[in-house]
């Protein structure tokens, strides 16, 4: 598939497909050259199949492929160059144009909500800047934008809108900004020029996957625990008071094992006594 592309501007082009497509000043067109040179509708290049046909719509204005004048038509093939004025537009295969890496291919682009821009759809590039003037990515023959009105750049997957200096301004959400993310659904306007974004969802609407690495094991209870008392018995202990023992000093200690050896000694002359009373008595008998 060939393509018609300005060669001042490498990104402004636009894909030969079926049944044609318009070139001229106009913002109807589907190439637009904000020119003084070009007409509202300078030409149109009809497609059929493998046949490109160039029909002059604007004879006034000078119009030559390849150095020379077309008042009204001629065929067109590939490597052919379309001069008008000062600005020259040639035909190409992309996938024959070594010379000019094509812009990295994002998911982002710009629908217009106006009918005056048709039912184009301006896909982004990483770095996209969108004005009057023809140098600009996405070129908008309108008055009340700027030469360069804003720059659209995508980082990291996400979009950003950032305003050049507008004399009108660039609003988001019909809100004026300088310097904004953008995301899907949004509308983003130059002015009066209104688009609607199309881009991927947003990221914070994304599942996010749990990592199924291994937690820690929580740490082991100690294996002795302390008894669970009884309510019950707790109030219990409250109320009765706690008896504490005396412990024995050393002086206590002596009285006691001295009280021990005279009960000894008692018993012993008690048996003696109770011993001679039974010899006496066993004599006398």
């Amino acid at each position: 598939m060939l393509k018609l592309r300005a060669r001042h501007n490498k990104h402004q082009s636009v894909w030969l497909v079926e049944p044609g497509v318009k070139v001229g000043r106009s913002a109807s067109n589907d190439l637009i050259l904000d020119h003084a040179s070009v007409a509202s509708l300078q030409f149109v290049i009809g497609v059929r199949a493998d046949r490109l046909i160039l029909k002059n719509r604007a004879p006034e204005t000078p119009l030559r492929v390849n150095d020379k004048l077309i008042d009204d038509r001629c065929r067109l093939q590939e490597g052919d160059r379309i001069t008008l004025g000062d600005l020259e537009l040639e035909i190409i295969d992309p996938k024959k144009d070594v010379g000019q890496a094509p812009p990295a291919l994002t998911e982002w682009s710009l629908k217009p909500n106006s009918a005056a821009l048709g039912s184009r759809v301006f896909p982004l590039a990483q770095t996209t800047v969108v004005g009057r003037s023809s140098e600009c990515d996405i070129h908008l023959a309108v008055a009340h934008l700027s030469r360069r009105h804003a720059q659209l750049q995508i980082l990291d997957g996400l979009l950003y809108v950032k305003d050049l200096g507008s004399s009108n301004g660039t609003f988001l959400n019909g809100e004026r900004v300088t310097e904004a993310r953008v995301r899907r659904g949004d509308e983003l306007r130059f002015d009066t020029l209104s688009f609607g974004v199309i881009g991927p969802s947003d990221d914070l609407g994304k599942t996010t996957v749990r990592s199924t690495a291994p937690t820690r094991a929580p740490a082991a209870k100690a294996s002795a625990q302390k008894p669970r008392v009884d309510e019950t018995t707790r109030r219990e202990a409250a109320k009765e008071p706690q008896t504490v023992q005396p412990q024995p000093t050393a002086s206590t200690a002596g009285s006691e094992r001295t009280a021990r050896q005279r009960g000894w000694v008692g018993g012993l002359v008690l048996l003696g006594l109770l011993a001679a009373v039974v010899v006496v008595w066993l004599v006398k008998k």
